[in-house]
């Protein structure tokens, strides 16, 4: 049943579409001419890494890819028309970094500000909800960089390229704070059994607490808290 399938497959539909074998020559010929463009578009751009892009120039990578994605294997459209499209993506760049430079609210309309997310070893609540950043997210990306807890931050900050820039306490200044090692806000409490500092699990808040009912936190008003921890950072 199956060699009888694959003997009745059209093998030519398949691989090539509506289109004949010797299309595959100027599929090569196509994606070659696209492929200098791209390389001299990016060098007209400039040599910023990938990781460093900001939301503008990511739109403009973006754009400068369907442009040159479609006419490497598409014979509907043409080579000419897509160097034009670069051409004017590259242009409107050129005008966009020029007010840039010359207007900052322009500058941060098109590719946004830093934004403070921890402040003193705590979370900047109000900073943080209005960024897109889930907590397992950011504790990773703050674990890659060997932080076990909030208390060794003294501020961390997100950049318009949307890295996270961190300052640290020295380490004399380290202070009680939020531990963020996988699974350690697992078990938060609302009944302190044992005096000790205790962070919030929502804000990064941390008091030093008596045996009873932990209560509510001060900065974001909720209920749930956690062991605190004051380890250092090893470097």
């Amino acid at each position: 049943m199956l060699t009888l399938f694959l003997l009745q497959l059209d093998w030519k539909e398949l691989l090539m579409g509506h289109e004949e074998w010797s299309f595959i020559l100027e599929i090569i010929l196509r994606t070659a001419i696209m492929f200098l463009t791209i390389i001299i578009g990016l060098r007209v751009l400039g040599k910023r890494g990938v990781k460093q892009l900001s939301i503008f120039e990511l739109v403009v990578i973006i754009g400068l890819g369907s442009a040159a994605g479609d006419p490497m294997f598409n014979k509907d459209v043409g080579i000419v028309s897509s160097i034009i499209v670069f051409i004017v993506i590259i242009f409107l760049y050129t005008i966009v970094t020029y007010f840039i430079a010359k207007n900052k609210k322009f500058e941060q309309l098109i590719e946004g500000k830093p934004i403070c997310l921890i402040e003193n070893g705590e979370f900047s609540i109000d900073n943080f909800k209005k960024e897109n950043l889930g907590s397992d997210e950011f504790f990773a990306e703050l674990r890659l960089r060997g932080i076990s807890q909030l208390g060794q931050i003294e501020k961390a900050i997100e950049e318009s390229s949307g890295e996270i820039s961190v300052f640290f306490f020295e380490e004399e200044r380290v202070k009680y704070g939020l531990p963020i090692m996988p699974d350690s806000l697992a078990r938060p409490l609302k009944i302190i059994s044992l005096k000790d500092y205790y962070s919030c699990t929502f804000c990064g808040h941390t008091e030093e607490k008596q045996i009873g009912a932990a209560g509510t936190c001060k900065k974001c008003k909720k209920e749930e808290w956690i062991c605190s921890s004051n380890k250092k950072r090893i470097t």
